[in-house]
């Protein structure tokens, strides 16, 4: 737990510590970054959409819906054609959630005052995140589905999220972190599976990855930095919403909006077994809120009533012993 320092000497070194971790967070985005056109093939004929591919069936290690008997009784066609609706929709849930994402850091480096790290390296991810958004549409373009992304009611999140950032910051990079350690622990167990998928997922994954290492660091930092500083009632405030945000932005995430299920006559009962009822679903969501686990520990943001919210909500569990932990367990091995 972190504890809000008492006197001026370690008020200036856990700032200075501060700086030092946001500018070698910028300076990796100078090192190490990465343009969506010049880095992925896209003509390349091995990145072309063809029919009946089979690497658009959807890889068990990542998709808790490839693991359903439902989806694995279908014909191989049937379950290309689902994996590419799949696909193509969670690259556009991505798009927005990245758009949201820049609209909170716009207003979050507006009111920065001059000297700050944090100015700096917002603007080098808000880069980055633009160079995401024409990487997840580009993928959807190619693959070809009109997919809609979120559903309605979560795509007016896009009047909610800037002011948010700009209001109440923490609150916002929990916010940040509710969608990204979800996206980022499903493509990391998809390229640690080694499975056969199009190379086009491969690109764009391998790329977000890489980025989205930088973004979820400072995210993490961010927090440690500033939520000690906040006063004893905000700091309990923010411990209850924090499971509540992971729970909302992780849903938005994983769950495809209706029209998924009406375009392939998916069963509802299959879409409450899958996102809400097996205790595969459940373990699988759960892990993915590791890390998020041990950082609301580490900030004092775990005391008894909010833990008990986790476990209500379906996500508490053990924190990880370090960031991006990879999940040992037994069904993710068997994927």
């Amino acid at each position: 737990m972190v504890s809000v320092p008492t006197t001026a000497d370690s008020v200036l070194a856990l700032a200075q510590s501060y700086a030092d971790k946001v500018l070698l967070l910028s300076q990796g985005s100078v090192d190490k970054h990465f343009d969506p056109y010049a880095d992925i093939d896209w003509d390349n004929s091995a990145f072309a959409v063809i029919p009946n591919d089979p690497r658009w069936i959807l890889p068990a290690a990542g998709d808790m819906f490839a693991r359903h008997p439902w989806y694995q009784a279908q014909t191989e066609d049937r379950k290309i054609e689902i994996g590419q609706w799949r696909q193509a929709n969670i690259a556009k849930v991505g798009l927005q959630f990245e758009t949201l994402l820049i609209g909170g850091m716009v207003q979050q480096t507006f009111k920065l005052p001059n000297g700050s790290p944090e100015f700096r390296y917002c603007t080098h991810e808000v880069i980055e995140e633009c160079n995401h958004t024409l990487m997840f549409q580009e993928m959807v373009n190619r693959i070809g589905r009109d997919v809609p992304g979120m559903g309605p009611i979560l795509r007016r999140l896009t009047y909610v999220v800037p002011p948010l950032a700009a209001l109440f910051p923490n609150l916002f990079f929990i916010a940040v972190l509710s969608g990204e350690e979800p996206i980022d622990h499903i493509q990391k167990a998809i390229l640690r599976a080694g499975e056969d998928i199009h190379p086009i997922m491969r690109g764009v994954m391998a790329i977000h990855v890489a980025e989205e290492a930088r973004h979820i660091s400072f995210a993490h930092e961010y927090l440690e930095h500033h939520v000690p500083e906040a006063n004893q009632l905000a700091r309990f405030v923010l411990s209850l919403a924090f499971p509540i945000v992971m729970w909302i932005g992780g849903r938005a995430i994983i769950i495809p909006p209706r029209a998924f299920f009406r375009e392939f006559g998916i069963p509802e009962r299959v879409r409450r077994e899958v996102f809400f009822g097996l205790p595969d679903s459940k373990e699988t969501f759960a892990g993915y809120f590791g890390d998020v686990r041990a950082l609301a520990q580490r900030i004092g943001l775990m005391n008894p009533i909010a833990k008990t919210v986790w476990k209500v909500l379906g996500i508490g569990g053990s924190t990880t012993r370090y960031r991006s932990e990879p999940d040992r367990s037994g069904h993710t091995r068997a994927a």
